[in-house]
């Protein structure tokens, strides 16, 4: 968990650069203080490192070049958070099951 976009890629790094195990799935908000969520999808992306994590964009926004720019990225998901906080623990449980249950992912540690 991290508060703002670089302390995110910082964690990343760290983690990329020490024993290898990286996590398996990204939760990222846009809207992100000091690094945008933009910047920081563009940089795990574009190590060779770390862009084979699913990055699932989980925002506010529903604004449709949002949508096409992450995806453009290589974003693997873009959610709109609900605004409702039942609707928002149903939609991270279907996240959870999708993506740690059901999904098939490469092993985030290198070998």
């Amino acid at each position: 968990m991290a508060r703002d976009g670089q302390e995110a890629l910082d964690i990343l790094y760290q983690l990329r650069d020490g024993d290898g195990r990286l996590p398996g799935l990204i939760l990222l908000d846009l809207n992100l203080p000091r690094v945008s969520g933009i910047e920081v999808l563009e940089a795990v992306k574009s190590d060779a490192d770390l862009r084979r994590i699913p990055v699932i964009v989980l925002t506010t926004s529903t604004r449709e070049e949002d949508v096409v720019k992450t995806y453009d990225l290589g974003v693997n998901t873009f959610i709109s958070k609900p605004v409702r906080f039942e609707e928002f623990i149903k939609v991270v449980s279907t996240i959870q099951e999708y993506w740690i249950v059901i999904a098939t992912l490469p092993t985030a540690a290198r070998v």
